[in-house]
């Protein structure tokens, strides 16, 4: 996400792509979501030239009860082109730069990561050649990568593999991976070669998540 929370980060497919909201264009633009809204059903052919119109499906309490809302989500060019539409307000002169801004920054943010995943992947292999020759998989039945990798993605991000997708907006078949941030990655990466290095040492799962915690602590 960036700074502002304008730009967001999300998987589509097996690739991570920066997007904007409805919501977030009519805040940033000082708009009626209503107003956005109703640009972008009308103009809706025209958006989805370049690319399909995403969308998720929000609650939105009441005094009566609560009804669902469709918040549409747009890419890149898909935002530029429904700024188009837009009057050329103050702050929507505003709101074009800050859009520039958020895409360039999530787009360099995503270079970062696929720089951090390029420098894990050798020393997740390490990892995984460290439980195996340690014999923890045979001895937790199996479960010994998974147990690790959430152990390491907690202790690195506070988060499992399920909270990270969670809070991605994933599905439960989508890699964690690419959802974690560039920093975070780093981390990821010096806490799998340290679980790597205590295994080849002959520590074992709880005594290797005690040291982790409390580092993380």
């Amino acid at each position: 996400m960036s700074e502002t929370g304008l730009v967001l980060i999300k998987p589509i497919g097996s690739h991570m792509e920066p997007y904007t909201t409805a919501d977030a264009i009519a805040k940033y633009a000082e708009v009626h979501s209503q107003t956005v809204e109703h640009l972008i059903r009308k103009h809706k052919n025209d958006l989805e030239e370049f690319g399909t119109l995403g969308f998720e499906i929000r609650a939105c309490p009441h005094r009566t009860g609560s009804s669902a809302r469709k918040i549409y989500h747009l890419n890149e060019q898909q935002a530029t082109l429904l700024i188009t539409y837009l009057k050329n307000t103050a702050p929507v002169r505003k709101f074009k730069k800050a859009l520039v801004r958020g895409f360039f920054e999530a787009r360099q943010e995503l270079a970062r990561r696929e720089i951090q995943q390029a420098i894990k992947t050798p020393i997740r292999r390490k990892l995984t050649d460290a439980i195996r020759d340690s014999g923890e998989d045979e001895r937790m039945k199996g479960h010994a990568y998974t147990a690790y990798t959430n152990l390491i993605y907690k202790a690195a991000t506070g988060m499992n593999a399920t909270q990270i997708r969670k809070a991605a907006g994933a599905g439960r078949l989508v890699d964690a991976v690419p959802l974690i941030g560039s920093e975070a990655l780093a981390e990821v990466a010096k806490r799998e070669a340290q679980v790597a290095t205590l295994l080849d040492c002959g520590m074992k799962y709880d005594d290797i998540k005690a040291v982790l915690m409390q580092k993380a602590g």
